[in-house]
């Protein structure tokens, strides 16, 4: 069993282009014996994002905090603190923070085999 409190994971800066004033803490790894997900913990400043990217795995987004915009190549989807979003395997998908405060969000995904 793990039991931290999320201020004791480090945050890392997300590196990979397109990212802007976006940080990262791995939660739950393989590390602590999880054998089936991940939980990260995204922190994007006012302004920031995401890239704008695709693969082959699905998210499960929690917004903790904060409010912005989903987007992909078409569209653009707002969102707020306590919703909860899914994001199918090769969706374009992106999270851009338009709100005045810290965008934070919970992201699981699966192990990729």
């Amino acid at each position: 069993m793990k039991h931290v409190h999320y201020t004791d994971v480090k945050a890392e800066e997300v590196d990979v282009e397109g990212a802007k004033e976006a940080k990262i803490r791995w939660l739950i790894t393989k590390k602590d014996g999880a054998k089936n997900f991940t939980m990260r913990l995204f922190d994007v400043e006012s302004g920031g994002c995401t890239p704008l990217h695709q693969h082959d795995w699905e998210h499960e987004v929690f917004i903790v905090s904060g409010s912005g915009e989903l987007r992909n190549k078409e569209s653009k989807d707002a969102f707020t603190q306590g919703d909860v979003i899914f994001v199918p395997p090769m969706e374009w998908h992106q999270f851009v923070n338009t709100g005045d405060e810290r965008l934070q969000f919970i992201c699981v995904i699966p192990y990729r085999k």
